[in-house]
């Protein structure tokens, strides 16, 4: 039986209240970051190229009714342009703005349950992150992984809702497979594409699933094949290791919900930072120490950030901040916030490193450490060995509503229909109405 049967299987489990719940969390979540994010240039610029599309029964954030694919497209793209989507940390990505999406526009055109939505993201997150937590490290080197990996997850929740037999599901993932891309040059530039990955990997895996229900084939080996996605992008890799551990739990349990508007690699030294603004105070800070995992400075070690989108990659920056003046809002990264010079100051102390224990527990774990040296000489350090959102450290439902309210604040959004929205969410787990939440969609 080909790996991809085999994840078939493993996503077609039964799925219960409880699993439900938290998938209506993470659609909540989801929406605080997309009405926000849709609210930023690259969302302004999708929403006008979304009006130029062909009218359709789904709704895209802030461009009216358009089709389905283009609801994907939009509506995958805004989710990610804060930073503060899902993230999976042994899969090193982000289920939400990939999943959500393609299983929102197809439950809206095929009218489905809130059942039935919930249940296909459960699937499609399984998916996503079971691929993303074999491919290794080689391909997140180059690849960005919710790119990659999100057609899978994408295809698993519209195969879900469409009902598709097993045989088809195999189809579905050949086909989602093939159309994997997503490189990390986008770091390294100041453009949309990372964006770009998100809302393309939902439109690839919804593509793939409705070309199965009509027949359409893909290859069954598309992850273990020689000439595959395994062999092609994930060098050193076990396909195999995709389907380990079949009697696990649903994955959604496993994904983080990120409270601060930063890259997650900065979130453990954001926290650690939190903790000692009391020892503090108005003291004057001679040297600020971070310590964390390799990842996090390969991503986030960039001591002079000059835009929104570096500072959000920047430890010394998400440090600065939080010292100075507490939890960051989405204002901490903007370029007034990262021209004032005590926060220039504070980030000019600060030294980061990769140390143990948080070294050896990635990705397991998203751990830091944060010590600082007063100019007295006295020293102060907090260990994070989980980041706030973590399974292990976690958000209560009000912390993720609360989240989700003032994003949509942020992205211009009235109270009432914010409170809406939000209520609309969370309904689906009690069995609400999926149009109810399409209907609170600006």
């Amino acid at each position: 039986m080909s790996i991809t049967a085999q994840l078939a299987e493993l996503c077609l489990r039964p799925v219960d209240h409880a699993d439900r719940a938290r998938a209506a969390l993470h659609v909540l979540d989801w929406a605080g970051c997309a009405v926000s994010g849709s609210a930023s240039e690259a969302g302004r610029t999708l929403a006008r190229w979304a009006a130029q599309q062909p009218a359709g029964p789904c709704r895209t954030l802030h461009a009216g009714a358009r089709d389905l694919w283009t609801a994907a497209v939009v509506n995958g793209a805004v989710g990610n342009v804060l930073e503060m989507d899902d993230i999976h940390r042994a899969a090193i990505l982000h289920p939400g703005p990939v999943v959500i999406p393609s299983a929102l526009a197809l439950a809206e055109r095929e009218g489905a349950t809130a059942t039935a939505l919930l249940d296909a993201v459960v699937r499609g997150y399984e998916a996503v992150i079971r691929v993303g937590a074999a491919v290794g490290p080689n391909h997140y080197r180059y690849w960005h992984s919710t790119a990659t990996c999100g057609p899978f997850g994408a295809a698993a929740a519209a195969c879900a809702l469409l009902g598709l037999a097993a045989r088809q599901w195999v189809d579905a993932f050949g086909n989602a497979g093939t159309q994997a891309a997503g490189l990390w040059q986008v770091r390294h530039e100041p453009v949309m594409s990372k964006q770009l990955h998100n809302g393309r990997a939902a439109h690839a895996g919804l593509l793939a699933a409705d070309l199965a229900r009509a027949g359409f084939t893909g290859p069954a080996s598309i992850l273990e094949g020689p000439q595959g996605f395994f062999a092609a992008m994930c060098r050193g890799a076990d396909p195999h290791d995709v389907v380990r551990d079949p009697e696990s739990r649903w994955k959604i349990h496993d994904t983080s919900f990120k409270p601060w508007p930063a890259c997650r690699h900065a979130h453990a030294a954001i926290d650690a930072a939190l903790a000692l603004r009391a020892n503090i105070g108005r003291s004057s800070v001679r040297r600020i120490a971070v310590r964390t995992y390799r990842d996090a400075l390969v991503f986030c070690d960039r001591p002079d950030p000059r835009t929104s989108l570096e500072a959000k990659f920047s430890v010394q920056h998400s440090v600065a901040v939080a010292l100075a003046d507490g939890p960051p809002p989405l204002a901490a990264f903007e370029p007034a916030a990262i021209a004032r010079p005590d926060v220039a100051a504070l980030r000019g102390t600060v030294e980061v490193a990769a140390a143990e224990p948080y070294a050896g527990a990635y990705p397991a774990r998203y751990g830091a450490e944060v010590e600082v040296e007063l100019a007295d000489g006295a020293r102060h350090v907090a260990r994070v060995p989980d980041a706030l959102g973590d399974p292990e450290n976690p958000l209560d439902q009000a912390g993720i509503r609360a989240k989700a309210l003032a994003l949509m604040d942020a992205g211009g959004l009235d109270a009432g229909r914010a409170e809406r929205l939000a209520d609309a969410c969370l309904a689906l787990a009690a069995g609400g109405n999926v149009f109810d939440l399409v209907r609170s969609l600006p």
